[in-house]
């Protein structure tokens, strides 16, 4: 089969005017940039009309889930069906890109395209929101300089959108008096910061500029907390946001609309595209398939506690992927080995995608589990899942959107409308009000079959000082290893009982959510040994290597 790119190169695309104005959009409602790729600005007066579908996965392993594929795939065979179907994904962050993963388009023959772009710079949408961080940390040690402000704790850190270990921390303005107070600080990677998710979670420019104001710089020497609205760097940050907060529009391979939009990590970040994306697909499809990052431990939780709770969403169904080799890696098989049969393993492994479908059963919508088809999956094997799935009461389809687009994922959009056909309300873990450790509780009892917390010393303490600050309510966001339902990402399949450990608490008060900093999780990965940018070239004027 031909790789990612090859296929991506190959087709033509749908210029991109006349598949804006084929979804709907008239002139003053999307800007062009370049011939396939454009900005959206939908008129405030359209209603959202679609249903929306959840794509999640099981807990996540080295080689991947292929969700991003299964969710474009999804769209592509609801299309086939004769439904309108808008995806709405997040934007690849280039540390992935460059690193272990590589992209986030899709792959084979279910990818958004063009898979080149959308991968690397794209409309500048990571860019600017780096920019807006960094110039927020710039304009806070100027005042800092100035004798403007005097701040005890400095909570701001810098951004940068690579994975640079190098770079988790460092001690600024040495050198010298010139050259600023020496400050001990550090850089995150663009994907993990504060900015992204205020971007993603904003409902329209006056709530960006309202969480902007918003966020906390800083302590004082008196405990008070210092904003960026008494900085007054709001105003300079949303002059660079002000393209970014637009979704960007390009489309599948098989012609569907694609809002691609927003790329928070779902490990260290609440994992979801903007809500502008998202309300955008709703308003312009009858089905808006979007997804959350990993497992549904991770991102689906983050998603229906976070961003549902925060912008009135609801899903009509959800949509679990898993494959035999997932299930071979949490029932112990060795990576080089997954794609061997092994029926055993397979059943073995069942536990995991048990954990996760009763992790959702407790969130309402009606669950659909779609198995991600390979060449090596053995009817017996793909029977064995079918099987369990039939006795939990949800439904089942193999999905082979890689080798075959739409055509392979007619089943899945098949189940997957009748699933949506009767939406269940939706039903979150922990109440709105509820203190943050017993909201971290609901979530590690409730979503990862855990029996509780321990908090360190340090998280103890940065949990006192938000309770002080008022924000001893706001939704958790748990930052850990995406590999396992515990904190350790070595602990496969199911764990039960044990306790997730809470190294830190970091206030998000513009994104309104706290980010629990759970087992040795880094908010700036670092490069793998044999890094994916060492195969990435340029031929004849193309781009290779990228996938």
């Amino acid at each position: 089969m031909k790789s990612d790119i090859e296929i991506a190169q190959e087709h033509k695309l749908i210029p991109i005017d006349e598949l804006a104005h084929c979804a709907g959009l008239t002139d003053a409602e999307f800007e062009p940039y370049g011939r396939d790729k454009a900005k959206v600005s939908l008129d405030p007066a359209r209603t959202e009309k679609g249903r929306l579908i959840l794509v999640t996965a099981t807990s996540g392993m080295p080689a991947g889930s292929g969700k991003t594929t299964t969710s474009i795939a999804l769209a592509q065979g609801l299309k086939r069906l004769g439904k309108s179907a808008a995806l709405a994904l997040r934007e690849p962050s280039l540390g992935p890109v460059f690193g272990m993963k590589g992209g986030a388009a899709g792959g084979g023959y279910s990818q958004v395209l063009p898979m080149e772009a959308i991968n690397l710079h794209f409309t500048g949408d990571l860019h600017a929101i780096t920019a807006a961080n960094n110039l927020l940390a710039a304009l806070l040690d100027n005042a800092r300089h100035q004798g403007q402000v005097v701040l005890k704790e400095i909570y701001w850190r810098r951004v940068l959108d690579v994975n640079d270990r190098m770079l988790r921390n460092v001690i600024t303005g040495l050198g010298g008096p010139a050259n600023g107070i020496p400050t001990e600080t550090g850089f995150d990677i663009t994907a993990a910061s504060e900015l992204m998710a205020v971007l993603c979670l904003a409902n329209d420019m006056e709530d960006l500029r309202a969480r902007i104001d918003r966020i906390v710089l800083g302590l004082r020497p008196d405990g008070t907390a210092y904003t960026c609205g008494e900085l007054g760097a709001t105003g300079a940050l949303l002059a660079l946001l002000l393209e970014a907060f637009k979704p960007n529009l390009v489309q599948s391979l098989e012609g569907n609309v694609a809002f691609v939009h927003g790329g928070p990590f779902a490990n260290i970040a609440h994992g979801c595209n903007s809500v502008a994306a998202t309300r955008a697909a709703l308003k312009l499809a009858d089905y808006a398939v979007t997804e959350a990052g990993f497992g549904s431990d991770l991102g689906a939780e983050k998603f229906f506690n976070i961003k549902c709770r925060a912008a009135g969403l609801a899903p009509a169904a959800v949509v679990i992927v898993t494959s035999t080799r997932a299930l071979k890696w949490h029932g112990g098989v060795p990576l080089p080995e997954i794609g061997a049969p092994n029926v055993e393993a397979v059943v073995k492994g069942l536990v995991n995608l048990d954990a996760h479908i009763a992790n959702l059963k407790h969130f309402g919508p009606n669950i659909v589990v779609s198995l991600n088809h390979f060449h090596t999956d053995t009817d017996e094997e793909i029977e064995v899942i079918r099987t369990r799935c039939a006795a939990l009461g949800v439904r089942f389809a193999v999905c082979d959107g890689f080798a075959k687009g739409g055509e392979g994922a007619l089943e899945l959009a098949q189940a997957v409308v009748d699933a949506a056909s009767a939406p269940k309300p939706l039903v979150n873990t922990y109440a709105e009000d509820a203190p943050i450790v017993e909201k971290l509780e609901a979530i590690v009892t409730q979503c990862y079959g855990g029996a509780g917390v321990k908090l360190a010393p340090a998280a103890v303490k940065d949990l006192k000082r938000i309770e002080e600050l008022g924000f001893g309510t706001l939704p958790v966001c748990v930052a850990k290893t995406p590999f396992s339902l515990t904190a350790d990402p070595k602990a496969l399949g199911a764990p039960k009982g044990f306790t997730l450990p809470v190294e830190r608490f970091i206030l998000n008060a513009g994104s309104g959510f706290v980010v629990a900093m759970s087992g040795s999780i880094m908010r700036m990965p670092g490069l793998p040994k044999k890094p994916a940018a060492m195969g990435i070239d340029v031929k004849d004027g193309r781009i290779t290597g990228l996938a």
